[in-house]
Parts: structure tokens; sequence; C-alpha cells
């Protein structure tokens, strides 16, 4: 073989190795960095066991835990479905009964999680209906709009999740006359950033953008309205346009 072939050879078997390391990198970095994100794509790969259809738990569940998390996993969608009067989502959910199962999965102090708008994470404290429905509801949301929740503004999406949900610690019963706990005139968060500094500042933050979202929907036809204001912007029309009254 001549040096020239030698040289061309190194450098193939170099390019190979390299194209072959490079996923293997890659990964190991996304399941360093991101183990929320890792952990949803490959469930079993951080020890989940299937329960059902893209319903993943920690391994050895009593009956009466795999029974709670198929239950609120089942109610949660039901209230996506109710509202929208169908679901196209299939969210992957990973939910745990245990802290160190959830932190294993990468989840934090919150009681659960939407994870790239494509899968559910649920914590110990979050493994009933209404956390259920309303991580469901920011997947459901973003699978109906064209270009994902794009320029909806964080505080519409989460207000609707709390009512999509039906979340007592935010919203009053449909009963009452007025369903809001907490209400404001003021601007509320836009982006996801500012919401997150906004809620861990003031707890009421939820019930406020729930209140000026329900009150919304109510004044305009109810859940129809949601489903009118996902068509005008899909069709282009600017979310500030179609809710202006």
């Amino acid at each position: 073989m001549t040096t020239v072939s030698k040289r061309r050879r190194r450098r193939g078997i170099w390019l190979l190795s390299a194209l072959v390391a490079l996923p293997l990198a890659l990964a190991a970095v996304v399941t360093a960095a991101f183990p929320s994100v890792a952990a949803t794509t490959c469930p079993g790969c951080y020890g989940m066991e299937e329960l059902a259809p893209d319903v993943y738990a920690e391994p050895g569940l009593a009956p009466s835990g795999r029974r709670q998390v198929i239950s609120a996993v089942q109610e949660g969608s039901r209230r996506v479905r109710d509202f929208y009067g169908g679901k196209r989502s299939a969210p992957r959910i990973l939910a745990c009964l245990t802290d160190g199962c959830y932190r294993r999965i990468g989840g934090g102090g919150e009681r659960g999680i939407a994870v790239l708008n494509r899968a559910v994470m649920l914590s110990p404290a979050g493994v009933d209906p209404v956390i259920a429905a309303h991580e469901i509801s920011h997947v459901e949301l973003d699978s109906r709009l064209n270009s994902g929740r794009g320029e909806l503004p964080q505080w519409f999406d989460e207000g609707l999740a709390v009512l999509v949900s039906g979340d007592p610690r935010y919203l009053a019963p449909e009963t009452a006359g007025d369903r809001c706990l907490a209400s404001t005139d003021a601007a509320l968060p836009v982006t996801l950033d500012a919401w997150l500094r906004a809620a861990g500042a003031d707890k009421t933050t939820y019930a406020k953008a729930a209140c000026r979202v329900t009150r919304w929907v109510t004044a305009n036809g109810g859940p129809r309205a949601v489903l009118d204001l996902i068509r005008r912007m899909n069709a282009g029309e600017r979310f500030e346009a179609v809710t202006k009254t």
C-alpha cells in the first residue's frame, strides 16, 4: 500500500470514528443537561415501566399506585377532550409516586411539567386529574396551533390550562356566578421566563390569569371561543386582534 493510500485509509477510519462518536457524545450531553428530555424519549432507559400505551411509572408500584396513575391520566385526558370537543394530542406520560423517581427523570419542585410540548411528567404531588389535565392542556393547545404557541402569551396558555383542568386553587366552582378568585387590570406575563418569575413571586398569578381567560371565554360563547381563536391565529391573525373586545 502506498503512503498516499495509507494516509487516505487512516483519514477514512478517523472520519468514520468521528461520525460514530458524535451521536454518542450528543446523546451524553442531552442526557446530562436535559434529563427530562432523555427520560421522556426513552422511559425504559430510566427504569420506567409502561402501565398503559404511552403511560409510564416507576416499577414495583402496588396495585393502588398503578390505579392512581391510570385514573389521573384518564380523567385528565377526559377534561381536555371535553373542553375541546375532542383530543388531537397524545403526549407520553411519565408519572412518579416517589421523589427519588421524579428527581431521576429530571423533575424539580413543580407538581408537573410539559416537556417540549410532546410529553408530560407528573411528580408525586401531581399524580391527580387536575395537574394531569393542566399539563396535557399545554400539549393539546400546542398541537392545535400550526406554529406552536408562538405569539400566544404565556398568561393565556396558563390561564386556559387552569380553566380546562378546573383547578380549585385558582378558580371557584362552575356553579359560582363569577369563578374569579383574584383579578387584575395590570399586564400579565407574556413570556415563559417572565411568567416563572411572576408566579414565583406572587402566588395569585395563576388565579389572575385564569380569571382573565375564564371571563373572556364566558363572554365569547364558551370553549368554542378558544377553537375560534386557534383557527384565526392559524390563519395568520394576531392574538391581540382576535381577543380584542
